[in-house]
């Protein structure tokens, strides 16, 4: 049956029109990005068969181009869509801490890193840039590798503190591994860089790890 001669409250586009966005399943939704489905399956029926083939909307997201395009009924065209949607969410995250407002929502702060380092297959180190009034100058993809003593470079960080005149700062970093526990080598860059920060006044905010979760060490007493 096609999904036109479904009850107009079970169409995926009428259900989130009359009840909202967050009405809607994962197969739901997906089916309304496919658009349409293959033969002998509807648009939904087709999302929940990626699903399943791919473990979750995350595996679908984060499969590369060639993996992507082996799954029947998508292909590049999909692939440049579903990169672009995902491209503005980010975009739209960081907009939200740009507004000229003082960063007072926490969770503002962790969807938005979450969202920016989470499927990055290495270590990303990554620092939010604010003023007196705590509001966003820039963020800025700093160092890449493992984190710590040895590829964290308090210097740099220092200079680009001063580059954009910097008050306060928030530092972030993924693990691959999903696993958010901050590491003991993760407290002990993040009291090095405190220390250098001090030198020149500005203020270590925060330093949030980034996996499945998002973890806060300031919540943690870390910093």
């Amino acid at each position: 049956m096609a999904i036109t001669d479904w009850p107009i409250d079970e169409r995926p586009r009428e259900k989130l029109l009359q009840r909202g966005a967050s009405a809607l399943s994962d197969a739901e939704l997906l089916a309304i990005f496919l658009r349409t489905g293959v033969r002998g399956k509807t648009a939904v029926d087709l999302a929940r068969e990626l699903i399943q083939t791919f473990g979750s909307l995350r595996g679908l997201f984060e499969a590369s181009q060639a993996h992507f395009c082996q799954a029947h009924g998508l292909g590049d065209a999909k692939y440049v869509q579903l990169q672009a949607v995902l491209e503005m969410s980010k975009r739209y995250l960081y907009e939200s801490l740009e507004r000229g407002e003082p960063l007072s929502d926490p969770n503002a702060v962790r969807f938005y890193l979450k969202a920016r380092l989470r499927d990055y297959r290495h270590e990303v180190f990554c620092c939010l840039f604010l003023d007196t009034r705590h509001r966003v100058i820039q963020f800025d993809e700093l160092f890449q590798g493992t984190i710590d003593s040895a590829n964290v470079y308090p210097r740099e960080v220092v200079k680009r503190a001063l580059h954009y005149n910097a008050a306060a700062v928030i530092f972030a970093h993924n693990h691959p591994s999903g696993i958010a526990e901050p590491s003991t080598a993760d407290e002990r860059i993040t009291q090095k860089l405190k220390e250098a920060l001090g030198l020149i006044e500005v203020r270590v905010l925060d330093h949030f790890v980034v996996g499945e979760q998002v973890i806060s060490m300031a919540e943690r007493g870390l910093i």
